[in-house]
């Protein structure tokens, strides 16, 4: 399974992770270079998260703007090169999806 993923929010292709409506207020996107992504973590999505429209809950994490997040199922938390705080997460539509295309794309790299 080689190729993209694009559910509107979140972009995932070979060179870049985007999240769309990441920065606050403006609105902006937040462009994560995959070289940069150590790792990351997929949890189901908690009520303390759920809820949160855009911002951070839990003061670890920010997350961007997404008004569908109420109906999401699980949180993507990444792990980056020199630990910025806080952390990009975010739920994507297809998390299965998301995740395996992720892994194959980590997997590859050099």
């Amino acid at each position: 399974m080689t190729g993209s993923y694009d559910d509107g929010l979140v972009v995932l292709d070979a060179q870049a992770i985007t999240l769309r409506r990441y920065h606050f207020p403006s609105g902006t996107a937040k462009v994560i270079p995959l070289s940069a992504v150590v790792g990351y973590r997929a949890e189901p999505l908690g009520v303390v998260h759920r809820f949160r429209i855009w911002g951070s809950s839990d003061l670890r994490r920010w997350l961007p703007l997404d008004i569908g997040r109420p109906m999401r199922s699980t949180l993507v938390t990444l792990d980056l090169a020199g630990s910025p705080w806080p952390q990009p997460a975010f739920t994507p539509a297809e998390p299965e999806k998301f995740c395996e295309l992720l892994d194959e794309l980590l997997a590859g790299r050099v």
